[in-house]
């Protein structure tokens, strides 16, 4: 096959044009930092960069829940325990007022402290997170109660003992909320005992009685139990706070070695580029060179 000075120069230029192809992707990549800038350069990279990419973004969404799962946890346990210490300080009055030292006068006085201390309650009993309601179960835009001063919402059925859930990880649920509708009912009835008991000029003797008041002072089986129950559902709260901080590190872990992997997978070497590219950068001189002598002199230098 006779070869021609027309195919010498084409299979030059295309030559050519795929070192300058060669060199344009290791600058593509030093400059992007990426081994691959379309998803065509490498189908299999782009695959598993997009898996690695969309567990990125579930861990993501699973840091925000778990903040969300934070914030209503670290707010129901700041109200059980401002529960805790109002009950204190109903125990407190109880046992005063059943000394039948104080007058009735000093137990109207009491009586209205015992009045705020319920209202307190109630305010309570409705505390939100944002716009949520967090003892109202499910019906989280309901109060438990209608007002500070009226009764239990009737709205707020079965759905009030229903737990929220929350994703923070593949298929492990958290349930964020306390329902409360129970323990602030049996907070409430007691509270209510109390301030007719006062309200109707009990004595001390009669208070004693009608509270199961132990001669001792130190035990009111009725107040006693709604206490411990306060403290069970707190002990709930701490252990599920202890929880949603073990599952934040194990999603810290994952977002470290899910990173790892992506950067394996796609980042560039710098150093095997660069020797790649200075590699690739003589062998385009040395064919620009070598074309200069294979492309035919003209008729101008035949006429020097």
């Amino acid at each position: 096959m006779r070869v021609t000075q027309s195919m010498l120069s084409s299979n030059m230029l295309r030559n050519l044009n795929t070192s300058y192809s060669k060199m344009s992707k290791y600058q593509d990549m030093l400059d992007s930092g990426k081994v691959i800038t379309r998803p065509s350069d490498d189908p299999v990279i782009a695959v598993k960069g997009m898996g690695y990419r969309i567990d990125l973004d579930k861990n993501q969404q699973y840091q925000r829940n778990l903040r969300e799962a934070n914030t209503w946890l670290d707010t129901t346990d700041e109200a059980l325990d401002q529960v805790g210490g109002a009950l204190k300080r109903v125990k407190e009055l109880i046992v005063q007022a059943a000394n039948d030292t104080n007058t009735p006068e000093e137990r109207q006085k009491i009586n209205a402290e015992m009045q705020q201390i319920k209202e307190q309650l109630r305010d309570i009993a409705n505390t939100k997170v944002g716009e949520n309601y967090i003892f109202s179960g499910t019906h989280t835009n309901q109060p438990l109660y209608n007002d500070k001063t009226g009764p239990q919402n009737p709205g707020i059925t079965t759905g009030g003992q229903k737990p929220i859930e929350i994703n923070v990880f593949d298929g492990v649920p958290m349930n964020i909320n306390t329902p409360g509708t129970d323990l602030f009912k049996d907070i409430d009835g007691f509270m209510e005992h109390v301030t007719t008991l006062l309200e109707n000029g009990a004595t001390g003797p009669e208070i004693s009685d009608a509270l199961g008041l132990k001669v001792s002072g130190s035990a009111i089986p009725g107040l006693d139990s709604i206490y411990e129950s306060t403290l069970t559902l707190r002990a709930d709260v701490g252990a599920r706070q202890n929880r949603v901080e073990m599952m934040g590190n194990r999603l810290s872990l994952q977002e470290v070695n899910v990173t790892k992997q992506l950067s394996a997978n796609e980042d560039t070497d710098y150093a095997k580029t660069i020797t790649d590219m200075v590699t690739q950068e003589s062998i385009h001189q040395a064919a620009l060179s070598v074309g200069a002598k294979i492309i035919q002199q003209t008729l101008v230098d035949f006429i020097r």
